[in-house]
């Protein structure tokens, strides 16, 4: 229990005014917000819903007298519908009564609403001494670092100006001496830079904002309430259900049996109704007001199924198990009004009674409209009835009508006895789902005199008009989606909500009545139709005068107004009130918004707590299906959900937005209250807007004053003196609690709702002077400066922005002051403040900021700049020497005249007001372009001079310093400003041409450098044309231009001239263009050439230019030439002229440097004649360029690879001659010889096999001769060439094994040729076998065996004494890989000895002929035999020997995969239910591992719930 402060409570409590509570109580939260919330009346809520409200308490207390500060804040906040406070104060004071012997517990003592707090206890907020107030810590401050510093850390301190990355006077990206300058700057240096953008007029200077990012301050997530209904158990109602159960002695005794809880009805009453046919009738007291039904009716109807109580809560209506239905006056409960019995099959069949067949499972049962004796029930077959219970002269006359459903299927059953006809039962297809009849409502609508009835079959909905007839007003088939599964047909559900009237707009105006909407859903999908009346004229005849009349009929209209699709299956749903449903899934609890569509409320939900229907009277079904049950459980009644549970009773709404904020003022966390009023009134906060109006501006209203009510208290609570000894600032160490986070985010939130508020007053005046008085005001300026830099706040009062720019100054950092002062609104600057600031720490941003937007003076910045710039020139010394300034900070000049010039502010870049930015304008140009010395300001001030000591001063002085300076930055300045539209603006003398004209004169006469000369002609080149009607120069000026241009020696600018002079060329054509051609020319201006020898037709010129212009890439420079050749071949009757032969034989050298492959394919498609002076340029000596040459022409690669496609031809080796041919086998032979053969295949038509075997057996390529050969089908020869290759190669073996120094690479050099001719020998006795022609195979095989076997015998038999270790396995390695090939021919052998031509044992028998082997010194070939074939055969072995591992491999295998896959299927079956009961996940869970690893999918079923294997209690 929550100890109160001696001293200090409410002062509601105390019986003290709020004056006197103010004055004496500074530091009570508690109080605080009672004052903020107990004035100005109650919020008009416009939810459109006039029913009454009722909440609940679930300990019972007697309601207290006085009220208490929960209740003042929820009376402030308002009630969800204003209209209805006097009723829902009336049914409060029938929820509370004095229940003593009721025990609290951590549920059950929580009232359902905040609103009931005892009047004993105080606020948490002022008596826990474990406040969990909310730390907010701001991104700027970090313990470790000094206040200034945490700003230092979030933003990048920017540098001085550079130089242009590209200036519009360049081609390309280059750097100026000003860049490189720039790279010796101090890397803490102070001020922004100022870069001017490539692509943009004015410089990117923008304000540099600080990354903070202020949603975070205060996270969303907590700053809403996590709770989004409040749950509450109703004690009373739930131990008289569950807990006062007779024993078993009890019962012996004659104590009558009750019976459990297993359907639900709400409606101003609670009535539960239990499997012993009884119905427990509550009221609002929670006191049992009776008991319905008695012993005899519950033996004979059994347990209750379905339960109605009707709209004057007068009758409750039962439906039992058995198929009876039974009525009860409340006046009279213990026997039944009216009994429904059921009703026989005999009598059915007959047709002498209708109605649910006896055992017929009543599912649903409604009352129809505001009748007490009429009502419609259902039954589990399918079956619906309206049943008309009156009666007629005090006899009862009850009618019953079938509305819905067949009776189950007929059929004759033969026995001893007599005929009759019995039911063959069968579940029906179309069993009942849902039922509802549409209640009346707060208003009357034409739709409530058809008394409708809804019912919903797995396969449509029908809706049925009982009144004046019964009839079907619609019938909609049920559409399913693509990913509907079998159990989502089983699912379904029906709520209606009645017609209701909306508060008036006006207070004489009527409001606006909502026609009856009707909810239904199917499986995942949910469907709103609104039902209205239509009126249709219809002629009736008259039956006595056969006269027709007129007559307005009325008919129903039936219009969809919603669907949505769920995450999960739809259990039951229910209406909130007119705007919102709520909707139970498998698992979650959803909260629909009619109006907008959307998802208001999302909570997961494990419905498997409440009691269901069908498990509670044995129904049959999975288990999964049988706990979905829960329509009958779940009841919404005035925007209330009263949940009928195993073991409990429970009442929960939904938790408006006054409810939200309370539940944190309850915990101390006022600066997420504040933070989450504050989303409510920018309309951000998630979830329900309920006790809201729904005007935009009434809601603003509301939000606004009870936002700044929320500050002015949490600031008083926060900064009293009492709370530093309230508990919340000890610690059990006594060395108290840390809490400038509390402070910090007083200020991150309180600015943030001002914002909102669009109202400041509080937040710069109330709140900075608690900061103020109380000695923190530097937490206050910290956090609010993150506002300042991010552009939220501009304007500040003057004495704050004086107390946060000293405070910077004072603490050693003035560029964070300046930070400070240019991104402020200058009317709130301290004018001489900033400007001795600015001066004393050379602030340039800062200082040029305050000169023109606060002082509107733009000259003043540029005088304090030049005077930089003369001191930069004279030497850096002059600059840095007593004065603290970097040198390079006088390029500010550039980006603030881009600035001004292009009419934006400086240096943020906003757009300047048209007026004031032409005003800039001519002041700056007047003064830059002054013929002499200006003095400013005019009124008292000084000469502006350039020159030093008594040297006279030069015409325009200030233009001639730019110049000096940085000529390429300034003129790019004047390029950018040329654009501007002020120069078409008349009403002033300042034009183009009169700036041209100065920089003719200043270029004419002054000592300029020749570089500064030349970047003034390129801004005139590329300006004039630009400008032609503004900017008229006599030719001869513009002749001199490009002369200028032309005759600079400067290699890094040539690029530039060249394009500037194409510019000029554009709007002016030299009069001496001999002159001006031969020094374009010389100065490398190859576009320029390449265009004039285009528009001439001077072909061979042109392609030298393409030629010798660098900056063509290959590919480019040859597709151009290409097209000069055609163009050239075009004029000359499509051949090619000789002087174009003669160049392009004169400048294939250059071309075979720059590109080969290309070259080579332009010579063969424009001259192929040329292709032999093209080799004979190539050095002889470079072989491998003359075959890639050769390559090229001969063997192209594929079509479409490589860049031959640039010149769209394809060389064509036939047309190639036979010379160059040959000479490209050869040097294939010499550079490629293993990809020869490949080569010859594809060049087969094109080749003679005579030079070809005669070229390979010059350059030793024994294997592609041998092909050559079997190609021109001398096979025979082929192998004779063969085996006298073989020969003198195993000759060359034995000098090698025999030399004294003995090198293993020299003995595979020749085994390689070898190896190839027996590699190529065995292809060819293949091919010979595959072939039909006839041929002496074996002799072929005997001659290739032979060889082979003869070259071992002779390297084998070769001794001599002298051979040492390192020759002898050289030997031996020889020896094997010889071996190894005849084991190769003998496998090859081998898969074709199936021949009838061919033997292996004769074969065998003729190659161990000693008489072969003559001359060997030693040896029989019997030896080698049996080695070679003794490896065969182990081989052989081998390969065995794998295959049967691997087959018995695969066989266990895949026996033992598909075994453990049949006994993991037959481990269970698959559970309809989606979720863990445990851990209310999904069951089939990816990232859960079993032990042996693999995806745990076991779960355990219980008798009632679904587990996962690990979270089975």
């Amino acid at each position: 229990m929550a100890r109160e402060r001696p001293g200090y409570s409410s002062p509601v409590l105390s019986g003290r005014d709020e004056d006197e509570a103010e004055d004496t109580h500074e530091g009570d939260y508690s109080t605080r917000m009672e004052e903020l919330f107990g004035d100005e009346g109650e919020v008009e809520a416009n939810s459109g819903d006039d029913d009454d409200e009722f909440v609940y308490d679930g300990v019972d207390a007697e309601r207290v007298s006085g009220a208490n500060y929960q209740q003042q804040l929820r009376d402030v906040l308002g009630s969800d519908d204003a209209s209805d406070n006097l009723d829902e104060e009336e049914v409060e004071e029938s929820l509370l009564r004095d229940d003593p012997s009721a025990k609290s517990d951590e549920v059950d003592s929580v009232a359902l609403h905040p609103r009931q707090v005892s009047s004993g206890q105080t606020s948490p907020v002022l008596s826990s001494p474990s406040l969990p107030i909310l730390a907010v810590m701001s991104p700027l401050t970090d313990p470790n670092l000094p206040p200034s510093a945490h700003l230092q850390t979030t933003v990048s301190v920017p540098q001085p100006f550079i130089h242009p990355t590209v200036s519009r006077l360049r081609s390309s990206l280059l750097k100026s001496p000003a860049q490189l300058a720039n790279s010796s700057l101090p890397h803490d240096s102070l001020t922004p830079t100022g870069v001017c953008s490539p692509l943009s007029q004015a410089s990117n200077i923008s304000r540099v904002s600080t990354p903070i990012h202020q949603d975070d301050v205060l996270d969303r997530d907590q700053t809403a309430n996590k709770e989004v209904f409040k749950w509450t158990s109703l004690q009373n109602v739930s131990s008289q259900l569950f807990r006062n159960r007779p024993s078993k002695a009890a019962l012996l005794l004659g104590a009558s049996n009750l019976g459990s809880p297993t359907v639900l009805a709400a409606n101003d009453l609670i009535c539960v109704g239990t499997d012993a046919a009884r119905i427990f009738v509550f009221d609002f007291k929670q006191e049992l007001l009776c008991i319905c039904g008695s012993d005899p009716s519950a033996s004979t109807a059994g347990a209750i199924s379905a339960l109605a109580l009707s709209q004057d809560h007068t009758y409750v209506a039962s439906g039992h198990v058995s198929g009876h239905v039974l009525l009860y006056n409340l006046k009279n409960p213990q026997t039944p009004t009216r009994v429904v019995t059921p009703a026989s099959p005999q009598l059915v069949l007959s047709g002498r009674q209708e109605g649910h067949l006896t055992g017929s499972r009543i599912v649903n049962v409604c009352f129809v409209a505001g009748r007490h004796t009429a009502i419609v029930t259902a039954d589990e077959h399918g079956l619906a009835f309206y049943h008309n219970l009156s009666k007629i002269l005090f006899v009862e006359a009850s009618d019953t009508i079938r509305i819905l459903g067949n009776y189950p299927e007929e059929e004759r059953i033969q026995g001893n006895g007599p005929k009759f006809n019995s039911f063959r039962r069968r579940r029906s297809r179309n069993t009942m789902l849902a039922q509802v009849t549409l209640p009346l409502g707060s208003a009357a609508h034409p739709a409530d005199a058809y008394q409708l009835v809804a019912m919903l079959t797995p396969s449509k909905l029908v809706i049925v008009g009982l009144r004046p007839t019964p009839k079907t007003w619609l019938k909609r088939l049920r559409e399913d989606p693509p990913d509907a599964t079998p159990s989502d047909r089983r699912r379904g559900a029906l709520a209606w909500f009645p017609t209701t009237r909306l508060e008036p707009d006006t207070k004489d105006g009527a409001g606006e009545s909502i026609a009856p909407t009707i909810a239904y859903s199917w499986g995942k999908v949910i469907h709103l139709i609104r039902v209205s009346e239509t009126k249709v004229k219809q002629f009736v005849p008259n039956s006595r005068t056969g006269k027709t009349r007129a007559v307005e009929v009325g008919t129903l209209v039936f219009e969809d107004c919603g669907r949505w699709i769920t995450d999960d299956i739809v259990l039951t749903l229910q209406w909130l009130n007119v705007n919102q449903l709520i909707v139970f899934t498998a698992t979650s609890l959803v909260v629909y918004d009619t109006r907008t569509a959307k998802v208001v409320e999302h909570i997961p939900f494990d419905p498997s707590g409440l009691l269901s229907t069908t498990t509670s009277s044995n129904g049959s079904g999975s288990y999964p299906e049988l706990v979905g049950n829960v329509a009958h459980s779940v009841m919404a009644h005035k925007g209330n959900i009263f949940l009928l549970e195993r073991e409990r009773l429970r009442v929960g709404t939904v938790l408006t937005w006054a409810d939200k904020v309370l539940a944190l003022v309850e915990v101390g966390d006022f600066l997420n209250a504040i933070e989450l009023t504050r989303a409510y009134y920018i309309d951000e906060a998630p979830g329900n807007r309920n006790g809201l109006p729904d005007d935009a501006d009434e809601r603003r209203s509301v939000l606004g004053r009870k936002l700044h009510e929320l500050m002015v208290a949490s600031t008083r609570y926060a900064f009293s003196e009492d709370r530093m000894t309230d508990g919340t600032h000890s610690s059990p160490d006594g060395r108290g609690v840390d809490r400038t986070s509390v402070f910090e985010g007083l200020v991150v939130t309180c600015a943030r709702a001002c914002i909102a508020l669009s109202n400041y007053d509080f937040l710069f005046e109330d709140l900075f002077q608690c900061f103020d008085d109380s000695g923190i005001w530097r937490i206050y300026l910290e956090q609010l400066e993150a506002f300042i830099l991010d552009g939220t706040i501009r304007s500040v009062p003057p004495r704050i922005t004086q107390r946060l720019v000293a405070f910077h100054d004072n603490c050693g950092r003035p560029d964070l002051a300046e930070r400070v002062i240019w991104h402020m609104d200058p009317t709130c600057l301290d004018i001489h403040q900033a400007i001795q600031l600015c001066q004393a720490h050379q602030l340039w941003d800062a200082l040029i900021y305050v000169y023109t937007c606060a002082l509107h003076d733009y000259v003043s910045p540029i005088v304090e700049l030049l005077s930089l710039i003369r001191k930069t020139l004279r030497g850096p010394a002059s600059v840095t020497n007593g004065t603290g300034s970097h040198p390079d900070y006088a390029y500010k000049i550039f980006p603030y005249l881009i600035n001004i010039w292009s009419g934006q502010a400086f240096p943020g870049g906003e757009p300047l007001d048209i007026e004031e930015a032409h005003q800039a304008m001519k002041e700056i140009y007047h003064f830059i372009f002054s013929g002499r010395s200006t003095t400013w300001p005019p009124q008292g001030g000084s000469l502006i001079l350039t020159s030093d000591g008594g040297e006279a001063e030069a015409t325009y002085p200030y233009v001639r310093l730019l110049l000096s300076f940085d000529a390429e930055s300034f003129l790019h300045c004047l390029d950018i400003a040329f654009e501007s539209s002020f120069f078409s603006d008349e009403s002033h003398d300042i034009s183009r041409l009169w700036i041209v004209t100065i920089l003719l004169d200043i270029i004419s006469d002054s000592n300029l450098t020749s570089v500064d000369v030349l970047f003034v002609n390129i801004f005139l080149a590329r300006n004039v044309p630009k400008y032609p009607q503004y900017i008229m120069q006599p030719p001869s000026v513009l002749q001199n231009v490009l002369i200028t241009l032309a005759t600079s020696m400067d290699a890094s600018t040539r690029e530039d001239r060249q394009l500037a002079a194409e510019s000029l060329l554009s709007a002016y054509t030299p009069h001496d263009s001999v002159l001006i051609m031969r020094l374009f020319e010389d100065a490398g201006f190859y576009r320029i050439l390449q265009h004039c020898h285009l528009q001439e037709r001077r072909w061979t010129h042109l392609l030298k230019a393409y030629l010798q212009d660098p900056s063509l890439e290959s590919v480019e420079m040859l597709e151009r030439i290409d097209e000069v050749i055609s163009c050239s071949k075009r004029d000359n009757r499509g051949e090619l002229s000789e002087d174009m032969m003669q160049t392009l034989s004169d400048v294939l050298g250059s071309l075979l440097r720059r590109n080969l492959r290309l070259t080579a394919t332009l010579v063969d498609k424009v001259a192929p004649a040329l292709h032999k002076v093209a080799l004979e340029t190539i050095d002889p000596a470079d072989d491998q360029k003359r075959y890639e040459y050769l390559a090229y022409l001969l063997d192209p690669p594929p079509q479409g690879d490589g860049d031959d496609n640039v010149l769209r031809h394809r060389p064509e080796p036939s047309r190639v001659d036979k010379d160059l041919r040959q000479l490209f086998i050869s040097l294939q032979c010499r550079q490629m010889p293993s990809d020869l053969i490949d080569t010859l295949d594809r060049m087969r038509g094109n080749v003679d096999w005579f030079s070809v075997e005669q070229i390979c057996e010059e350059n030793k390529v024994y294997g592609a001769m041998l092909w050559a050969m079997s190609q021109r089908g001398a096979t025979q020869e082929a192998l004779m060439k063969a085996e006298a290759f073989e020969m003198q190669l195993t000759r060359d073996i034995v000098k090698v094994l025999a030399a004294p120094n003995l090198d293993a690479a020299d003995i595979n050099r020749q085994l390689d040729p070898l190896l190839d001719i027996g590699r190529r020998g065995a292809a060819m006795c293949l091919e010979q076998s595959s072939a039909s022609a006839d041929v002496p195979l074996e002799d072929f095989w005997f001659q290739l065996l032979r060889s082979q076997l003869h070259s071992i015998h002779t390297i084998s038999t070769f001794h001599i004494s002298e051979l040492d270790n390192a020759q002898q396995v050289v030997k031996r390695a020889a020896l094997s890989t010889l071996r190894s090939r005849v084991q190769e021919t003998f496998a090859s052998f081998v898969t074709v000895s199936s021949r009838q031509a061919l033997s292996f044992p004769r074969l065998f028998k003729r190659l161990v002929d000693p008489g072969l082997y003559t001359g060997s010194s030693s040896g029989t070939p019997y030896t080698e035999f049996r080695t070679i074939l003794t490896g065969m055969l182990e081989s052989y072995r081998t390969d065995e020997d794998m295959l049967v591992i691997s087959q018995h491999l695969l066989g266990r295998d895949v026996f033992d995969t598909v075994e453990e896959y049949v006994k993991e299927k037959k481990r269970g079956w698959s559970s309809h239910y989606s979720v863990c009961t445990s851990c209310h996940k999904a069951l089939w869970q990816s990232n859960v591992v079993m032990n042996g690893g693999g995806m745990d999918t076991r779960v355990v079923i219980s008798h009632r719930a679904v587990y996962h294997s690990q979270c089975s209690p």
